[in-house]
């Protein structure tokens, strides 16, 4: 299944109700699963990001579901990556 990094921020209404994020962190797995997803890893950041999902999902179509859904509630926004493995680029000519 293709890799999907997303790179979230909290939002004012994310960040006035932090202490209630683990329980959204709960809600958001289980869109991820309804849309066929999975969720591999979820870092708390410091830096340019709050947080970093790494997850699976079956299709383009169905990523953009669930973060779509997720967005919507209004407590993050986001950018994704659409990650490639490693052995794609292949070798280069000479």
């Amino acid at each position: 299944m293709p890799t999907y990094i997303t790179l979230l921020n909290w939002t004012q209404k994310g960040i006035e109700n932090v202490e209630d994020s683990l329980d959204r962190d709960e809600a958001g797995a289980e869109v991820v699963e309804s849309q066929g997803g999975e969720i591999k890893d979820v870092y708390y950041t410091m830096g340019a990001y709050d947080n970093v999902v790494i997850s699976e999902f079956p299709d383009d179509e169905s990523y953009a579901k669930a973060i779509l859904k997720v967005e919507s509630d209004g407590y993050v926004t986001g950018q994704t990556l659409k990650a490639l493995p490693e052995g794609i680029i292949g070798e280069f000519p000479e």
